[in-house]
């Protein structure tokens, strides 16, 4: 059963990044490059109706992890509680910088809420990055000092970074050289994910410009991949020992590398969905390539002295996973007969729906 609700944390948290991050990436696009108010419009036409319902694969991943996983979600939002409210807050006002623009019709009032939009996407996309960052990197379990732990084995805390800013220090912080990293790659990624989903639901002007935005972007972004794998190195002396044991997990790679060099090809494309596709392949294939990297690892110690925290020492009791697998089958259909009919009553472009006018 461990094994079983590991997959479905795994693949609830891959769904919200998909569809929650071309969210994140339209507000980067939003930000950045919609210079008229008819981009401004097109931009929160696209994602209006379907921001708040992408967030409930966050809230279901959530209740998961409470309830398979107790203690790895206690010592999770303990250890990770500075960054985890920034994000909540960052959560917030991206929220209510879309559902405020609108109700007054003034310029400063519509700036402000279309910076707070913008940079919230940002941030949301960097700290998402550095959050995959930490799990890979790991953290110090039991905040073990010269060999010996202060406290239990599967407790930590770590402020927003360390004096060195290196990921192999003996107290690390959130934010280091290799989190940032991961960090900026998340914030590319989504860039050119949010762009493709604005191509594919609009019409809008913007969208031959965004194609080439989309190809500039996708350069930088296979230049950071090949980095961050070089330098995986430095935090697991093994990076791909799973995939050497178990060859099978090689097609998230490739899967990967499938989505990141069919963008290239971004401005060749005839149907606008094709580029949406792809950016959603190299996502998908990215989070699963890195879970199966550390399997079966939630989130490794960077100590000697303490075991990390792994799907089989951190999962709750077998009725109680056995039980819960009823309520998720009933609770699963029911979501996604919901996106369905959502997906299936906004489909096509967005340009003429007005959301948020007042």
């Amino acid at each position: 059963m461990e094994l079983f609700w590991y997959i479905v944390l795994m693949t609830m948290l891959t769904i919200y990044i998909i569809l929650d991050g071309y969210d994140f990436g339209a507000g980067i696009v939003h930000l950045f490059f919609a210079k008229t108010e008819k981009d401004k419009k097109a931009i929160t036409n696209a994602i209006g109706p379907f921001w708040d319902a992408n967030e409930v694969w966050l809230i279901a991943a959530g209740g998961i992890l409470f309830f398979a996983f107790p203690t790895l979600y206690a010592s999770s939002f303990s250890g990770f509680y500075l960054p985890l409210i920034m994000i909540l807050w960052l959560l917030i006002f991206r929220a209510i910088g879309l559902e405020l623009r609108g109700q007054i019709h003034n310029k400063i009032w519509e700036t402000i809420w279309d910076k707070a939009f913008g940079i919230a996407s940002f941030l949301l996309a960097l700290f998402f990055g550095i959050a995959l960052g930490n799990i890979v990197r790991g953290v110090n379990l039991g905040m073990v000092t010269n060999g010996v732990s202060a406290h239990e084995a599967h407790y930590f805390f770590l402020p927003l970074w360390n004096p060195t800013f290196s990921p192999t220090a003996e107290h690390l912080g959130i934010i280091d050289w290799f989190t940032i990293l991961l960090g900026i790659i998340g914030v590319v990624a989504l860039t050119i994910h949010g762009a493709n989903w604005i191509i594919f639901k609009t019409n809008s002007d913007l969208n031959t410009k965004l194609k080439t935005v989309i190809f500039k972007l996708n350069f930088a972004l296979l230049v950071l991949v090949i980095i961050s794998l070089l330098v995986w190195h430095v935090i697991e002396p093994k990076p791909f020992h799973n995939f050497i044991t178990n060859p099978w997990l090689w097609i998230f790679p490739l899967i990967t590398f499938t989505g990141l060099f069919g963008l290239f090809k971004i401005k060749t494309f005839t149907k606008d969905g094709t580029g949406f596709i792809f950016s959603s392949l190299f996502l998908f294939g990215g989070i699963a390539s890195t879970v199966a990297s550390i399997f079966p690892k939630l989130l490794p110690s960077t100590n000697s002295t303490n075991p990390d925290l792994t799907i089989y020492n951190m999962a709750g009791e077998p009725y109680g996973l056995s039980v819960g697998l009823y309520w998720f089958v009933i609770a699963f259909i029911l979501v996604v007969i919901y996106f369905i009919i959502q997906y299936k009553v906004f489909k096509g472009k967005m340009d003429d729906i007005g959301y948020g006018e007042h």
